[in-house]
């Protein structure tokens, strides 16, 4: 037995002998455990919850021992984020912007980009006062330059360990969240930048990005007949080089050089010839920039999947790039290797870096250090005197936080020695107070006993087990600290619920002897003179009678929550407690409706008075019935009438049945799209007539009986018919019944009819006399059908919390789930499979249709979509296939948020999807699903970008699904 159960037990030992009018407060205080001895620290391992005096690991050894004063507080040093002496300053990164950091960091480097920079003109002086800038106000950047301005002076000047370039990015108007190409930035920055200083009178200024970064190349073509040499001079700000199938720099940039000959179709029309020739063509590096940067072409075009891939090739190269034999066209060919290269010392590989920066050598440097114009070292010295103020603050409050912890280890310390009440005054306190009390990371709240209670408003007996018993003295220490209460002293033990307690235990002992006593009387007959009982009571009596003592037994945790406050959730409370009255108790099974004797004597019995007097002692609120009680009176008389009633259904159903047998068994029905050549003439009703009426003839006493035929739900407002000819042998022969004329007339003697309708055929004219034509009655209302119409798209275009269905397709194969569903049904799925269509708060259509037979009566149009909703939807129902998941959707949802409920499900990356719905793709990621055309039951092909293999070079790939939009929208853009 558990040591929890073991004090249990003996805590309520002497309840076997003493009778509920004999307890007294010595049984109380055995009931309440205050017996048990304390534990010991060191001997006692853990916190015995079943024992109240044991105060041994409720969270006080953190506090008895050493104590680290950074475990009082959880504020990292303010110093950690302070710059160190001789580093650089970093970015931070904002999502995504690692590529944007990246070339401010490689920029700012550049001395000659820098210095150009600070001397651009700024509208600072604006923002600028008399006597320095405004406090009150935060300085904006107003342009690019000033924004780079900024940025460059807090890199150089700035006191933080890093800084926020989170203006700079919004100024260019880009998506912090979303991954961009970092080659296609840095041209499109460039190029803004050389346009936005183009505009600079001081030509150090204007001429700054040239100077830096465009060098000079020429394509030269040799005619190998004559020799004659054309040119066609070009600048450049960067060398993209092809590195596939390489491993070397040096490899790249040979490629990138390499003659190309020109023969066959491709011929070269020479000017000197007049002719086509074959010829040489290649590329002359002419002059170099002072800063060279090399873009490797990581990124290539696989027109087989008409996407990007990334190649994870390894290149090596070297830190110093000898350029010379480059430019007088002397190539260093290396033999490819089939491994990541050897780096030497100065050299480096890396199947990742997509730039190389290189800066030449022989350039002058600026012989003395950049410095930070005057107006930008004001606003560097503001924010760091705002940094040196946090600074301040954070380490205020970490002194703040020891200061706290030392007194609240003081306070511990002292206290918990005094926590034991041994012989002394004592109170209660809940075990989940001490701990909060005891945790550092929490802060104290009031004592709040009031879960603890019993309906006595005492310290329940069954909540000893998660309270504490304290000293008087440190319960005092506590209320006058943090308040609270009831305080629960020795007077706060319940004798009235020892007592009960003690009655139910008593009575749980008894119950074996009294079954078997009950057991011996029943089967005695008794012919009179004793007392009715429900047959299934006397089934279940000794269960029953267990349950409710237990339940007596075991209130409290039904009635009270957690402690402190943490109470169960009312709504869950009433749930529980209706669910319960909704059972029945002893004896409830013979009540009528009217709280009567019942009048079935079928499901009742008759018992003696001495087993009743047994039973009433387990359930002294069961209700009474001596064998001389009356049945219920009204029960006798509703008997009478049902039976009646039931004949009277009975013959109704069969006289319908006998009159219209074809129309009750869906027999020789007419169709309109063959038209039977015996009649000119078809009636129509609804189809929900017909199928509540077959319901009433088949179960004619269950069901009431069908006594109208309610045509107007066919019919608009203005009495005009809903349905064309055409719609009627199509999607709308679900809502009508065809009606023989023979039938139609029987119905009118059976059936209340509202509205006619008919269909009736007729020969064409003089005009077309071979033409046969089908003329309505009432005629067709155009309005309300076209009404009718633009309501079902309106709900297929606005709908919330619709299921869709997402295909994933696999080695570009669909499943033929339109030609043979059935086939596409794997009868191995599993149930996870199965009940994947269900999401939370979908609901099923199909058994969630209510009754609106009386709604349907009314005259509008809008009461027949409502019902032929329930027709449209169950016909969309789309049946699940294996490799589908079910999403729950909303029509004003983008695309975007919809590729990213389908990464959680498919495990595949936005970037990686090609979504289509009928063969049309979705590529717009800002439009909604409404307007993509997608609606409730659609099914969504997904397409994901798989790895392929780089079978020239041998290199892993890894394909990536670039966005088409790229930098449109952005401020890179709107030069």
């Amino acid at each position: 037995m558990a040591p929890r159960l073991q004090l249990e037990k003996a805590a309520w030992r002497w309840a076997e002998t003493v009778r509920p009018e004999e307890v007294s407060q010595e049984h109380i205080e055995t009931a309440y455990r205050i017996w048990l001895e304390p534990c010991i620290r060191g001997v006692c391992r853990r916190n015995c919850k079943g024992n109240p005096n044991c105060l041994v690991g409720i969270g006080e050894h953190i506090w008895l021992g050493e104590i680290d004063e950074n475990s009082f507080h959880n504020i990292d040093d303010p110093n950690c984020e302070r710059r160190k002496k001789n580093s650089f300053v970093g970015l931070t990164n904002l999502g995504a912007t690692c590529y944007v950091n990246t070339f401010l960091q490689v920029w700012f480097l550049n001395l000659e980009l820098r210095q150009a920079l600070y001397l651009c003109p700024s509208t600072c002086t604006d923002y600028m006062m008399g006597d320095g800038i405004q406090e009150e106000k935060d300085y904006e950047p107003q342009t690019i330059c000033e924004h780079l301005q900024y940025l460059f002076a807090l890199l150089q000047n700035s006191n933080r360990r890093y800084i926020d370039p989170s203006g700079f990015v919004k100024a260019l108007g880009l998506d912090t969240g979303q991954q961009q190409d970092a080659q296609e930035f840095s041209k499109l920055f460039m190029s803004l930048l050389e346009d936005t200083l183009s505009k600079q009178k001081n030509p150090d200024v204007r001429n700054i990005v040239q100077q830096q970064f465009c060098g000079e190349y020429a394509y030269v073509t040799v005619c190998n007949q004559c020799g004659r040499e054309s040119k066609l001079l070009s600048k450049f700000y960067e060398l993209e080089l092809n590195i596939q199938g390489h491993k070397q720099l040096t490899d790249c940039i040979s490629e990138f050089l390499k003659e190309e000959k020109l023969e066959g179709d491709n011929r070269y029309f020479c000017e000197n010839c007049q002719s086509k020739q074959n010829a040489t063509r290649k590329i002359r590096l002419l002059s170099l920039p002072c800063t060279l940067n090399l873009q490797l072409m990581r990124f290539v075009f696989d027109r087989q999947t008409g996407h990007k891939k990334k190649l994870n090739t390894y290149i090596g190269f070297s830190e110093i790039l000898d350029m010379e034999p480059y430019v007088e066209h002397k190539a260093e060919p290396s033999k490819s290797q089939t491994r990541k290269p050897k780096c030497g010392k100065g050299t480096h590989c890396s199947r990742n870096a997509y730039m190389l920066v290189y800066r030449l050598q022989t350039q002058e440097r600026p012989s003395t250090a950049v410095q930070v114009p005057a107006f930008l070292q004001e606003l560097v010295d503001r924010d760091n005197s705002k940094f040196e103020e946090w600074c301040v603050e954070m380490a205020e409050m970490r002194k703040q936080s020891v200061d706290k912890g030392k007194a609240k280890h003081e306070e511990v310390k002292e206290l918990y020695q005094r926590l034991p009440a041994g012989a002394e005054p004592y109170e209660f306190v809940s075990l989940e107070w001490l701990q909060k009390w005891l945790d550092e990371s929490t802060p104290t709240k009031p004592i709040d006993n009031h879960a603890c209670l019993c309906s006595h408003d005492k310290l329940h007996p069954d909540k000893i087990s998660i309270m504490k018993r304290i000293s008087e003295y440190a319960a005092d220490i506590f209320y006058s600290r943090y308040g609270g209460g009831p305080r629960l002293t020795v007077k706060a033990l319940c004798k009235e619920c020892v007592v009960e307690r003690c009655r139910v235990l008593r009575l749980k002992n008894q119950l074996n002897e009294d079954y078997k006593t009950v057991n011996n009387l029943l089967k005695a007959t008794v012919k009179s003179d004793g007392f009715w009982v429900g047959k299934s009571s006397l089934r279940s009596w000794r269960q029953l009678a267990l349950e409710q003592l237990d339940e007596q037994d075991g209130d409290a945790d039904q009635s009270n929550g957690k402690m402190n406050g943490n109470t169960l959730n009312k709504d869950e409370s009433k749930e529980e407690r209706k669910e319960d009255e909704e059972e029945l108790n002893f004896n409830e099974d013979i009540l009528c409706p009217h709280g009567e004797l019942c009048i079935s004597e079928n499901e009742r019995r008759l018992v003696s008075k001495e087993a009743w007097s047994k039973l009433q002692q387990y359930f002294p609120k069961a209700p009474e019935f001596p064998s001389s009680r009356e049945c219920c009176s009204q029960c006798k008389i509703l008997e009478r009438e049902g039976e009646e009633n039931e004949a009277l259904h009975k013959m109704i159903a069969n006289e319908q049945k006998t009159s219209l047998p074809n129309l009750f068994q869906d027999k020789n029905r007419p169709c309109l799209s063959n038209w039977p050549e015996e009649t000119d003439v078809l009636y129509i009703v609804s189809q929900f007539f017909v199928e509540e009426w077959r319901k009433f003839v088949r179960k004619p006493t269950r069901c009431s009986p069908v006594s109208s035929v309610g045509n107007s739900a066919l019919l608009c407002p203005h009495g005009g018919l809903m349905f064309t000819f055409a719609s009627m042998t199509k999607e709308d022969s679900k809502l009508i019944a065809l009606i023989w004329p023979s039938e139609w007339q029987m119905i009118q003697k059976l059936f209340v009819v509202d509205h006619v309708i008919k269909i009736t055929r007729t020969e064409g004219g003089d005009a077309s006399p071979s033409e046969t034509q089908y003329i309505s009655e009432p005629k067709l209302c155009p309005e309300c059908r076209e009404g009718l119409l633009c309501q079902q798209q309106r709900d297929l275009r606005e709908y919330t919390q619709a299921t869709i269905y997402v295909h994933k397709v696999v080695d570009n194969k669909k499943v033929m789930k339109d030609s043979a569903p059935e086939l596409n049904v794997s009868s191995s799925e599993t149930e996870e499979d199965k009940e994947e269509a269900k999401l939370d708060g979908e609901k099923d259509p199909d058994f969630n249709q209510s009754n609106g037979g009386t709604k349907r009566q009314k005259i509008s149009h809008q009461n027949y979509i409502a019902y032929q909703k329930q027709v449209i939807r169950r016909s969309m129902r789309h049946r699940k296939v294996r490799g589908e998941k079910a999403l729950l959707v909303s029509a004003n949802q983008t695309l975007k948020e919809l590729k990213i409920q389908i990464m959680h499900a498919f495990s595949v990356a936005p970037f990686d999807q090609n979504l289509s719905i009928d063969g049309k793709i979705l590529s717009d990621d800002c439009a909604t699903l409404g307007t993509l055309g997608v609606i409730p039951e659609s099914v969504i092909l997904l397409k994901a970008d798989e790895p392929i293999a780089d079978y020239a070079a041998m290199d892993d790939v890894m394909q990536v699904c670039m966005p088409e939009e790229g930098f449109k929208g952005t401020g890179l853009l709107g030069h």
